[in-house]
């Protein structure tokens, strides 16, 4: 396979040269996330991958929670589906937890004060309510937690709170209330989900990575294992490596 053939080949598995797919959750459950972090601009990817999917029913997917947008992989949105979404955040919470610690500490977020958010983020969406931030930011406010202010210079404590909670598997995204975003407890939007196995969870990860990015021969899975040296997950003859991310943070 030349270097055109790879090209070609990654097209048509990303769906960009032909589509099998009709809506926004089958899309985004075949590329297992989608990049979201500029709502707009993903919702038209999705389109661009899927017959006769247009915005307005990517809005209906989206309102419905067919489809998710939260905080996972990296600290950036992702569209992800209600059955991948469990495993995803208990895959890669820690890690993005992990890069996130620098503000966390800059922010006066620890662990008690983020537990205590997250109680308050529960109680005011409890019942299948969504919430935009602000509403969210007037619930913290009126139990006393500050969200500007202090040690806060450029209005992101508020931010991390709810990143926090999205990465904690607390809350999701809710449909939009007029153009604003709005959250809803994970709890309402998703299945529990089984067990969670992480040596499959990395396998599943991979195989459809590369089933839907690849071809490619070997996938190196950066993550926050404990081992440090390489190992690797069998994908029915495909090597796939994992091997803790040594960056400093």
């Amino acid at each position: 396979m030349n270097q055109n053939d790879i090209a070609h080949a990654r097209l048509a598995n990303q769906r960009l040269t032909g589509s099998e797919f009709t809506t926004a959750a089958e899309v985004v459950a075949w590329l297992v996330a989608v990049q979201a972090q500029e709502y707009t601009g993903a919702k038209a990817a999705l389109g661009w991958r899927a017959g006769g999917l247009d915005d307005t029913a990517v809005e209906r997917a989206f309102a419905a929670g067919e489809i998710l947008r939260t905080h996972v992989l990296r600290p950036t949105w992702h569209f992800v589906t209600p059955a991948d979404i469990r495993w995803l955040l208990k895959l890669t919470g820690p890690r993005v937890h992990q890069v996130n610690g620098g503000m966390y500490r800059r922010l006066e977020l620890d662990e008690a004060t983020l537990r205590r958010c997250a109680g308050v983020i529960t109680g005011a969406l409890q019942g299948g309510r969504a919430l935009t931030r602000d509403q969210l930011r007037d619930a913290l406010a009126a139990a006393g937690i500050a969200t500007s202010g202090g040690p806060d210079r450029n209005g992101q404590r508020l931010a991390y709170i709810v990143m926090w909670a999205e990465l904690e598997g607390l809350i999701a995204s809710g449909p939009r209330l007029g153009k604003q975003f709005s959250y809803m407890l994970l709890d309402e939007r998703a299945p529990a989900g089984g067990a969670f196995d992480r040596d499959a969870a990395l396998a599943e990860l991979a195989r459809r990575y590369v089933r839907s990015h690849g071809p490619a021969t070997a996938c190196l899975l950066y993550t926050s294992d404990a081992a440090d040296e390489r190992s690797s997950v069998d994908l029915g003859g495909r090597r796939i490596l994992k091997k803790k991310n040594r960056r400093r943070e």
